[in-house]
């Protein structure tokens, strides 16, 4: 599902999300009239991770975000917690798996939707990991890839330098004392 769009990025720029939303309906592809994420080029391949191999999916999504297919009929109606309930292996949609962890002793995928912040979690569905067989939840295990980008990240934002203290100015002696400290004006 996901190699296509990959192939397709190597040869146009990515827009980013921001200037090209998800709007989930059928539409033309409007994608020169957005901001660039990825330059034209940015793109420069893709690497498969192992079919069904949760361990080759944990290393791959511990490094970046990992495009990964599912089958999203019973995702439809999640609204929280980690599912771990019936759900198919014929590959639908494709989604983003982004971490994993542990929520109550269940192990989890954390995946990011593309249904908008008002879906599951805030965007995101807790599918659950281990247990389901080689093919994973969903079938998550079955084919999962990412990009591979020319490049390297931007730079950090430069550490800023803690100004130098200047030692503080002696009080000028009036009249024998030090003078009236500063007051607030309705005192």
């Amino acid at each position: 599902l996901m190699d296509s769009a990959f192939e397709y990025a190597q040869d146009t720029a990515v827009c980013t999300e921001e200037s090209y939303p998800y709007t989930a309906k059928d539409g033309a592809c409007h994608a020169t009239g957005c901001a660039a994420g990825i330059p034209r080029g940015g793109v420069v391949g893709y690497t498969d991770v192992t079919v069904d191999d949760e361990e080759a999916l944990m290393e791959a999504v511990a490094q970046q975000p990992v495009s990964v297919a599912i089958q999203a009929g019973q995702i439809q109606f999640y609204t929280g917690g980690v599912m771990d309930g019936r759900c198919g292996t014929q590959l639908d949609h494709g989604v983003l798996a982004v971490g994993y962890g542990v929520q109550k002793g269940k192990k989890y995928w954390l995946v990011r939707n593309s249904w908008g912040a008002s879906w599951g979690e805030g965007g995101y569905i807790k599918l659950a990991r281990g247990g389901k067989g080689k093919r994973g939840q969903c079938g998550i295990q079955m084919q999962s890839s990412y990009p591979v980008v020319r490049g390297s990240a931007p730079p950090s934002p430069p550490t800023p330098t803690p100004p130098t203290p200047r030692p503080p100015t002696p009080p000028t002696p009036a009249g024998g004392h030090y003078g009236r400290p500063p007051c607030q004006r309705d005192e």
